[in-house]
């Protein structure tokens, strides 16, 4: 009867998936043609990358962005809860549960007691761990992303500014940079949208802004903010880029100034869970074994 509890789960689980993908699948289907249907209209042409969605843009973010993402990321959900499904199933059936709750219940002096509701909740665990696979997957892509964007734009701010103090326009600078390693890198991909825009027709702010809206890192919206207020004030631009290159640098100081004074309490948790424990055990061990053994004679001796 258990097995066909099992079973039964496993097929409505699958079952409310493929409903779920499908109803997905025609509406984004629905949702590509009304917007090619009226891709010529200029409000749309300023709004479009708003009109998205919280699931599309974690996924646009993260740099999937093809049409066929979400449908495969969603594919592939399904994909990962029927296995964590299917291997929580196997877990229990195998028995690898009890013999998990009976190694913690040997554990001696009661200490395996601490251990028993995670023993119990195993199934659990392995089956939701392994349905979140590919939101981690797409988590780590985005945290990846984003390390790449700071570590590449304070040498492009540096390039840029060096590159206007010597007369070349913003938009030639740009495209100079874009012959250097950083074309490859995330940052010249999303200097190459932002040409694309201004060839689309827009204007510069809308461009610097779209960027900004795209890439949603820290660094690049204070730099397209500074550069949106030069373009309405009338600024220089290479007084601005300079500027911004400098603090950059003073926010990148900060930032590794902060982070080796954090070192001291990050290697806190590993050294008392890791290092110090054996210690102890390597250096008191064999006192408190004569000890045992001490008292343990003197009782015999005492009921002798």
């Amino acid at each position: 009867m258990a097995y066909f509890y099992l079973f039964t789960i496993w097929m409505l689980l699958a079952g409310g998936g493929w409903v779920v993908w499908s109803r997905f699948a025609r509406s984004e289907t629905a949702r590509q043609r009304l917007f090619a249907s009226v891709a010529a209209s200029p409000e749309v042409a300023q709004t479009d990358l708003r009109r998205m969605g919280l699931f599309r843009r974690w996924l646009y973010r993260a740099g999937f962005r093809g049409a066929s993402d979400p449908s495969i990321f969603l594919t592939a959900t399904l994909f990962s809860v029927l296995l964590g499904v299917g291997a929580a199933t196997l877990f229990v059936l195998a028995g690898f549960q009890e013999s998990f709750v009976a190694s913690v219940q040997l554990i001696p002096g009661g200490t395996g007691e601490v251990f028993l509701p995670a023993a119990y909740l195993s199934p659990w665990i392995l089956g939701i761990s392994t349905a979140c696979i590919p939101w981690l997957y797409v988590r780590r892509a985005r945290r990846t992303r984003v390390q790449q964007f700071d570590q590449d734009l304070p040498l492009a701010l540096d390039l840029l500014s060096t590159l206007s103090e010597s007369g070349l326009g913003f938009d030639v600078a740009i495209s100079r940079i874009l012959d250097t390693r950083l074309g490859d890198r995330p940052l010249g991909k999303e200097l190459r949208s932002y040409q694309a825009d201004l060839l689309a027709g827009r204007s510069r702010i809308e461009c610097l802004r779209r960027l900004a809206w795209r890439v949603n890192v820290s660094g690049v919206t204070i730099l397209t903010s500074a550069l949106v207020q030069a373009e309405q004030i009338g600024m220089g631009i290479a007084e601005v880029l300079r500027r911004q290159a400098l603090d950059m640098r003073s926010r990148r100081r900060e930032k590794a100034n902060m982070f080796a004074l954090s070192l001291a309490t990050k290697r806190m948790f590993p050294l008392v869970i890791c290092f110090l424990p054996g210690l102890f055990v390597w250096t008191l061990g064999p006192v408190f074994i004569q000890l045992i053994q001490m008292a343990d004679a003197f009782v015999r001796v005492r009921d002798f």
